[in-house]
């Protein structure tokens, strides 16, 4: 098992990820809440929806902090 894989199936569900998979001929990432796992793959929640993303496409993967709170909008006088 590569470290990515073993990094993934050793966090906690609830753990903010960033993955990169591979798509096609290239490869894309994918940040968000890990949600589930099973034998296969993962499911990561992200801001646009829900990936499942199988274990054989994950080419990296690391825990990374929540996002940086949201800053007021700025108005101008």
């Amino acid at each position: 098992m590569n470290s990515a894989l073993e990094r993934l199936t050793q966090l906690p569900l609830g753990t903010r990820v960033v993955i990169r998979y591979r798509i096609g001929s290239g490869l894309t990432d994918a940040l968000g809440d890990l949600v589930a796992r099973d034998d296969l793959g993962c499911t990561v929640a992200t801001r646009t929806g829900t990936l499942t993303i199988k274990f054989d496409d994950v080419q990296l993967a690391k825990a990374v902090p929540p996002p940086p709170p949201r800053r007021e909008r700025r108005v101008q006088h």
